[in-house]
């Protein structure tokens, strides 16, 4: 008898011991919203856009070799605040910073061309929130793409392109498997790749349009969509 006794009060202590485990989890797996975080990211992704496109405003008045220097220590400087907050959070996912702060986060790191062992850890840790649902697939696709190509492979989703200069047409760098792109697309939940490619052509000609409608071409030659 006391040796049943023994045992359910082992096998109650082993239970209790369980339940303090999985509430142990819970709390770790818990992530506070960090709005000091998302307000950091929104204003660093602010210097970022400047720095990703042609120069606007008093930046035009820069000289080439000032306007490179100016976007390399944008994308270096934020680089090394992104790497702090990796090895702090991990992937900065919707739960930490909210969907325009994860999305700030993701913006960046795409900009770190020059370091693509620092993108390869982020995508390591982006996939596990992804698959959480607590990050957005599709950008996820836009990483590896970018990351295949800075490593000298083929992208996988076709979304970093090039332009075809004298029609303004855009099309995909490097394409692994042509045939099933528009499947592949699909499971992150992009777009058909002539849609996407479509729109990327619009969006380069209204960049350049000065200098296409000097060369008489009118609009972009665009993909049939079926």
């Amino acid at each position: 008898m006391k040796k049943i006794i023994g045992i359910l009060i082992f096998g109650f202590s082993l239970f209790g011991c369980k339940e303090k485990i999985s509430e142990k989890r819970e709390f770790e797996e818990k992530v506070e919203f960090n709005q000091r975080l998302a307000n950091e990211l929104k204003r660093m992704a602010e210097i970022d856009q400047i720095a990703a496109y042609i120069p606007q405003g008093e930046y035009k008045k820069m000289t080439d070799e000032q306007w490179n220097s100016f976007k390399d220590s944008v994308f270096t400087t934020h680089e090394k605040r992104l790497k702090q907050i990796l090895d702090q959070y991990g992937f900065v996912g919707f739960d930490l910073a909210g969907k325009e702060g994860s999305q700030n986060f993701w913006l960046m790191v795409q900009h770190s061309d020059h370091n693509p062992d620092f993108q390869k850890e982020v995508l390591k840790k982006m996939k596990s929130e992804v698959d959480k649902g607590n990050a957005k697939p599709s950008n996820y696709g836009l990483l590896v793409d970018r990351v295949m190509l800075n490593i000298g492979k083929q992208q996988v989703y076709g979304t970093q392109v090039d332009y075809n200069m004298e029609t303004g047409q855009a099309f995909p760098r490097d394409l692994k498997d042509r045939a099933e792109i528009n499947k592949r697309r699909k499971s992150i939940a992009l777009e058909p790749i002539e849609e996407y490619l479509n729109g990327m052509s619009e969006m380069h000609f209204e960049m350049n349009k000065e200098g296409y409608l000097k060369k008489g071409i009118r609009e972009p030659k665009l993909y049939k969509v079926e």
